[in-house]
């Protein structure tokens, strides 16, 4: 009888051990995750490399460019769209004044509806799926966290554990190929000397990091986000959404670091937006007497969300607690776009400098707030317009006329192509570049639309765009939408059985658009319902709209 006892004993013991396992999974996967990271040092000054001490001749200097990229910011987040946040609560008096002294390009598109696939199409002018990089990298314990999320009773995420032994590595290894031409390197051929400063997410290991792809130098973080402040910071308000399983790994997991040319992480100095713009800012004042290209890649405002004390503060007729962090965090964004722009005119750079700003795509159904795509249906991971539908906007005074506007539709892409020509650098030979040259259209000096059909793609779910109209095929569920965007800009009426002439016709350019297409270098390994009509802190129900995004 006492062996009995003991062993039931154990027993008990092993199973409320095993239960506690299973209950906290997710937390010791993040605890996991965050062990698994290099030390952090002390905050360490950077010297930047300084240019020449005399300018060269303005006739025979190129125009700079500065290329503001923010993470996850919603169309409806500038005011130049109309809204705003908090309908107008949170003015963004900088980023519209590139929009008033140059051109909006009214229906500019991401390069896909997540951010690094849109970022490595940036940087290359080409839809990352030509090289296989359709997914966004993230650690697997990301997925098996999100994947293993059991919040959405009609439609749960799913990981795809059969799939794990065919990933590399790790995330870091998730990479655009060395043997693809970035920006940065196009414009070295002309002389310029070439910075990057903050996110990168195109790869971690040598080869594919920043001062591997054409970056003299470059300050900031190679994963998908990073902590804008030491967590529980007395500077910072916080807002965490427990709803969502990304926002808890990213609090659980993510450090507050950057690193210099691949040298050891340390503790930025300041509140990471504010601390990105001090050093873009000593950036300009060394390269202010050569042709530079400055890439600024703001994490902001990508969760987890935390804003300054001092802007959350001046933000007091906002009640909603998330809303007003977020809220001001776009304050603080748009306050260093301003300084970016105030330091090029300090050191009389501005009128031949090429400035481009936009997001990465649109804002995200995880943050839960409903109107940062407004007036469009859709979010981040959804090529709805909601999702890649972005701020666009160019400004070169000494080139562009102020205050115009650009309707026919442009993309991501066009970046590289812009960029380059504005250099005089020839693009990339021995392969098919999907951009142009944004800067003769807007002239008037080329004819036509840039683009016949847009195309993107991810995993299950392809959309191409052309003639002023979409074609979306989801494979989860089975469905397909057909839209006038003509007439129906913010996608309300599915055509797709009134036209099936349409539906035909823009199905056979998404195929042969398709073929062209590389495998996928890496596999999904998680899949997710993303509702169209309502953010993530919403219950779905069964007639909700949604797709299955594969990454």
């Amino acid at each position: 009888m006492r062996v009995l006892k003991g062993f039931c004993a154990v027993a008990l013991v092993l199973g409320l051990t095993v239960a506690a396992l299973w209950f906290f999974r997710f937390d010791l996967i993040i605890l996991y995750a965050r062990a698994q990271q290099p030390k952090i040092e002390a905050y360490r000054p950077v010297s930047w490399s300084q240019g020449p001490t005399v300018s060269t001749a303005a006739a025979e200097r190129p125009p700079n460019v500065v290329f503001i990229l923010a993470d996850d910011l919603g169309y409806n987040d500038i005011t130049l769209n109309g809204g705003g946040v908090a309908g107008g609560a949170v003015p963004t008096p900088a980023i519209d004044s590139i929009a008033r002294q140059g051109v909006t390009f009214a229906n500019g598109y991401a390069g896909n509806a997540t951010c690094a696939p849109s970022r490595a199409a940036i940087m290359t002018g080409r839809y990352a799926t030509r090289f296989g990089f359709e997914f966004t990298p993230t650690p697997v314990a990301f997925s098996r966290v999100v994947g293993g999320h059991a919040g959405d009773p009609l439609h749960p995420s799913r990981f795809n554990a059969a799939e794990v032994k065919n990933v590399p590595k790790d995330d870091n290894t998730e990479a655009v190929p060395p043997t693809e031409v970035t920006i940065a390197e196009a414009l070295k051929t002309r002389g310029y000397h070439t910075v990057h400063l903050g996110k990168w997410h195109l790869g971690g290991i040598k080869g594919s990091r920043p001062e591997d792809q054409g970056f003299d130098e470059s300050l900031g973080f190679m994963a998908g986000a990073s902590l804008f402040a030491p967590v529980g910071d007395a500077s910072v308000e916080e807002s965490r959404q427990d709803f969502d399983p990304i926002d808890k790994f990213l609090w659980g997991a993510l450090p507050f670091a950057v690193q210099y040319n691949g040298g050891p992480l340390f503790h930025p100095n300041a509140y990471m937006t504010d601390y990105l713009t001090d050093q873009a800012v000593a950036a300009i004042d060394a390269n202010r007497n050569r042709p530079f290209f400055l890439y600024l890649a703001y994490n902001a405002v990508h969760t987890p969300l935390q804003a300054p004390k001092a802007d959350y503060d001046a933000l007091s007729g906002i009640k909603d607690h998330r809303l007003r962090v977020y809220g001001a965090m776009v304050r603080n964004l748009d306050r260093n776009v301003g300084r970016v722009l105030q330091a090029l005119k300090d050191r009389g750079l501005d009128d031949n400098t090429l400035v481009i700003f936009t997001s990465d795509n649109g804002g995200a159904n995880y943050v839960g707030l409903p109107d940062l795509n407004r007036p469009y249906r859709g979010w981040k991971a959804t090529f709805f317009e909601g999702g890649i539908k972005v701020p666009f906007l160019l400004r070169w005074p000494a080139q562009l006329p102020p205050g115009a506007v650009y309707r026919s539709p442009v993309g991501h892409v066009d970046i590289f192509a812009t960029a380059a020509g504005a250099a005089g650098a020839r693009p990339p030979a021995g392969r098919v570049m999907d951009g142009v040259d944004l800067v003769p259209f807007v002239k008037g000096q080329a004819a036509g639309d840039p683009h016949k059909a847009m195309y993107w793609r991810s995993g299950r779910y392809k959309v191409v765009m052309a003639g002023g109209w979409k074609l979306q095929v989801a494979q989860e569920p089975k469905k397909i939408w057909l839209f006038d965007l003509a007439t129906d800009p913010t996608e309300r009426r599915d055509l797709s059985k009134a036209r099936p002439d349409k539906v035909r016709e823009l199905t056979a350019i998404l195929a042969q658009l398709d073929s062209q297409m590389a495998k996928p270098a890496w596999p999904s390994l998680l899949s997710g319902a993303i509702y169209i009509d309502h953010p993530g802190d919403q219950s779905p129900k069964p007639s909700d709209e949604y797709i299955y995004w594969d990454n």
